[in-house]
């Protein structure tokens, strides 16, 4: 997949697309559904989307709300045989186009796409005059064709990324996946911690989380993608996601052991699918409580993995 992350002199060979246009925040199966919309036989497939997410220059100081980072949604689309990412820098310059402007100079000229589909609630342009029917209309003058996409239902309602964050927060993965199409994943590259997992006999690969809506705090069953280094892979392991109110600290952070795993992980980027919540964070009375929590979690972990 090609990552292109500007809209004007672009080599002819990156014009010509099919492209779903969005956000594609957890890449949901309304998005899912939007991107196979864009699939044509006779044009490469792109995505057109914003980093950052408009949400986060028009409020910086709201609370987190991103489902997924710019490398999460990359790696995620890149599975779906995306060939062409537009990731165009989401500016108040690039805000400040009206809707005619925005289909005229960065999707007709600048991109030089075909064909874009878009979803039956998008809206574009500036104070979001553009709707997917105007849209319709700018391609007309312009020269590429829009395909409407109507929204993807599920048991209660349309599908949304705001429905995915409630079923997160309480920590119902598995109806998270149902939305998503897929295990709702945290990527990222690993860090250097405090070490005490090693010492306890779980050494750990520590992840950063900040900028994400964070799913219910506590211990997950996870599935493992090494991306990158001499360990790539799949593995199956646990994951807390916590404050470790053992230690005292109070900052979210995100520690994934890998079950029979021996290797160095740091400076690598890996992908956790978070499959199954286990419990809650809990403080325990001595390291020696911890670790048998530890140990049972790992046998629950290991047996819900082992079935799916």
């Amino acid at each position: 997949m090609k990552h292109i992350t500007t809209w004007s002199g672009l080599d002819a060979a990156l014009k010509g697309a099919s492209v779903a246009m969005g956000n594609f925040d957890g890449v949901h199966r309304g998005h899912q559904a939007v991107i196979d919309a864009a699939r044509r036989p006779d044009m490469p497939l792109g995505i057109v989307t914003f980093e950052p997410h408009p949400r986060q220059v028009f409020a910086p100081d709201a609370p987190p709300f991103r489902l997924m980072n710019a490398e999460a949604r990359s790696n995620r689309l890149a599975k779906l045989g995306v060939a062409f990412l537009y990731e165009l820098p989401f500016t108040r310059a690039l805000a400040s186009l009206t809707p005619e402007d925005f289909a005229r100079y960065v999707l007709a000229e600048g991109l030089g796409i075909r064909h874009v589909v878009v979803g039956a609630d998008f809206c574009f342009g500036k104070g979001r005059a553009g709707t997917a029917q105007t849209l319709r209309e700018d391609g007309e003058r312009f020269g590429f064709e829009v395909t409407i996409q109507p929204l993807v239902g599920g048991d209660e309602g349309a599908i949304s990324s705001t429905a995915i964050r409630a079923a997160l927060g309480d920590g119902r993965v598995r109806d998270a996946a149902d939305m998503l199409g897929h295990y709702h994943r945290i990527d990222g590259e690993v860090l250097h911690g405090e070490k005490r997992g090693r010492a306890l006999g779980y050494p750990t690969a520590n992840m950063a989380v900040e900028g994400l809506h964070l799913p219910k705090l506590g211990v997950y069953a996870v599935k493992v993608e090494v991306l990158s280094g001499d360990h790539r892979g799949f593995y199956d392991g646990v994951a807390s996601l916590g404050v470790r109110p053992m230690f005292g600290e109070n900052t979210p952070n995100f520690e994934v052991h890998l079950f029979d795993f021996a290797g160095d992980l740091y400076g690598q980027h890996l992908s956790v699918a978070l499959v199954e919540y286990l419990r809650s964070e809990a403080k325990f009375d001595g390291l020696d409580a911890l670790i048998a929590q530890m140990d049972a979690d790992s046998e629950q972990a290991r047996a819900i993995l082992i079935n799916g």
